[in-house]
């Protein structure tokens, strides 16, 4: 089958075109029929310096997914040969990502792709998507009427963060540079702030008349003490990065921080199907390459620039 590969850790450049062995389904996996990738910052973490990860080389990375199950392994069940799905793969010692014509997953982290939606589409979903999910929706479960602070909202993780606190009935102010403003309210976004205005702690307390936000979402890193000024006694916070920097308001203001590191699971993906199935959320697409030019995708990744998801464009 057709991949791209890498050898060893470095810059785009690593990357290179291979014909390698088709993987096979054991029990309790699916093969897959990639049709479209996902590209996202932790791929390109992975390529720089992934020894963290344990991925034995030659290894493919690519960790989003859309396509159809060509065959499935001993003991699978709910799925047909022939579905369209969508999942993130594991990172931690997979050597089989999406950067490849096929790959293979237990089929408890696999999900059904809503029928709205497009492989190129559904691809920009898994990983950035259900991040976003899991804090906002689970960990800090938020309400009608609430108002939600998310810093990085321009970002893939932001994108959705906004849409789904504002499916759940919350007011959202979102972070960002003044460029991504238009895009933060494109996306729902009540109040749009920039992330470098050194009054941005004021300006954020202002909006709640002095009360603070009830919640607070970092997905850019390094924000959380910003959020402990800003949120209210007793609010919620929520990072995907370590936390760095005083947090001694957690304590003083009886606040509670969860960390949010993605565990991988189907039921996540079918949660959050019905907001795409409605069109209370949607993909921002920034630009869709074939699988060839995947170096390309992560020089955009490398320059922290850009709005919306690079789609891999794999089979038909």
């Amino acid at each position: 089958m057709r991949a791209m590969v890498i050898t060893r850790f470095g810059g785009p450049d690593v990357f290179e075109r291979r014909d390698t062995e088709r993987p096979t389904a054991g029990p309790g996996e699916v093969l897959v029929r990639v049709v479209a990738s996902g590209t996202n910052p932790v791929d390109a973490k992975i390529r720089q310096a992934g020894a963290w990860a344990n991925i034995p080389f030659p290894a493919v990375l690519g960790y989003d997914v859309s396509g159809v199950i060509e065959a499935l392994g001993p003991g699978v069940t709910g799925f047909d040969v022939g579905d369209a799905v969508f999942y993130t793969p594991e990172i931690f010692g997979n050597p089989n990502g999406s950067y490849a014509e096929y790959t293979v997953a237990s089929a408890a982290i696999v999900a059904r792709k809503p029928d709205n939606l497009s492989h190129i589409e559904a691809a920009g979903i898994p990983l950035a998507g259900g991040t976003a999910w899991e804090a906002i929706v689970r960990r800090l479960a938020v309400r009608p009427g609430e108002t939600v602070l998310i810093h990085g909202g321009a970002g893939g993780v932001g994108s959705f963060a906004i849409q789904f606190a504002k499916a759940a009935g919350a007011r959202v102010i979102a972070t960002a540079s003044t460029a991504n403003h238009a895009a933060l309210q494109e996306l729902g976004a009540d109040v749009a702030v920039d992330y470098r205005d050194p009054d941005a702690a004021e300006r954020i307390t202002r909006e709640t008349a002095g009360r603070g936000v009830d919640a607070a979402f970092d997905t850019a890193g390094g924000n959380v003490p910003l959020s402990t000024q800003v949120t209210r006694p007793f609010g919620r916070i929520a990072t995907i990065l370590a936390p760095t920097g005083d947090l001694s308001a957690l304590y003083t203001k009886n606040q509670t921080l969860f960390g949010t590191f993605l565990t991988r699971e189907g039921a996540r993906l079918r949660e959050m199907a019905p907001l795409f199935e409605r069109g209370q959320a949607k993909v921002i697409v920034d630009s869709i390459l074939p699988l060839e030019e995947v170096a390309k995708a992560h020089e955009r990744l490398d320059s922290g620039h850009g709005r919306g998801k690079v789609i891999l464009r794999v089979g038909e």
